[in-house]
């Protein structure tokens, strides 16, 4: 388990607050976390040699790479280069909410 502060957990969790995504997308990847494996799928996913530990550090990896896919998503048509591909879109999107539900765990609650 990483040790980082606590204040950079809630900011990346307020992070992931502001992501709007459309409905049949959530639903997929929220659908999906129930298979999600997390030392193959991230390490894959990543295309890391290894799995990273837990922690703000790995979901920020990932919410930059469901930025990078947003934005390939939603360029206009006519533009050429890296297609984008709507099932790697959503195995970014299972992972990066199976590892904030992990993080969140790691927060402890106030009563």
């Amino acid at each position: 388990m990483s040790c980082e502060p606590t204040e950079s957990i809630v900011t990346v969790l307020e992070t992931l607050g502001t992501i709007k995504r459309p409905l049949l997308m959530m639903r997929t990847a929220r659908h999906g976390t129930l298979d999600y494996n997390r030392v193959t799928d991230l390490r894959r996913i990543l295309r890391l040699p290894a799995t990273p530990p837990p922690g703000a550090a790995t979901v920020r990896l990932l919410i930059e790479l469901e930025e990078l896919q947003e934005n390939l998503r939603t360029r206009p048509p006519h533009e050429i280069g890296n297609p984008w591909r709507p099932a790697r879109h959503i195995e970014v999107l299972i992972a990066l909410i199976a590892e904030a539900r992990l993080m969140a765990q790691a927060v402890p609650s106030t009563p």
